[in-house]
């Protein structure tokens, strides 16, 4: 799966790792839900670096759609709140 975040690039993460992902793009969701702005940033920042750490980045040339797209680090509540879905960012 190809996960781009907004303003960094993107990173291919093997499918296995999505309930990984899942847990904590919920307890993002739930933040936003709840207008957490001090529990919001540090939910991002570990989902973010969740992708890094389990994915391998796409080299920049490389051309390859995004399955998922995430904020960017600095990404406000409204921001996020407006790229949620049902199932938050990532879908399952």
């Amino acid at each position: 799966m190809i996960i781009r975040i907004l303003g960094e690039g993107q990173y291919e993460v093997d499918d296995s790792r999505v309930d990984e992902l899942n847990v904590l793009d919920t307890q993002l969701q739930e933040a936003v839900e709840e207008g957490d702005a001090d529990l919001l940033g540090p939910v991002l920042a570990a989902l973010l670096t969740a992708v890094r750490e389990r994915g391998a980045p796409v080299a920049a040339e490389v051309l390859v759609p995004s399955e998922l797209v995430l904020p960017a680090p600095d990404a406000s509540l409204s921001e996020i709140r407006a790229m949620l879905s049902d199932d938050g960012l990532i879908p399952g």
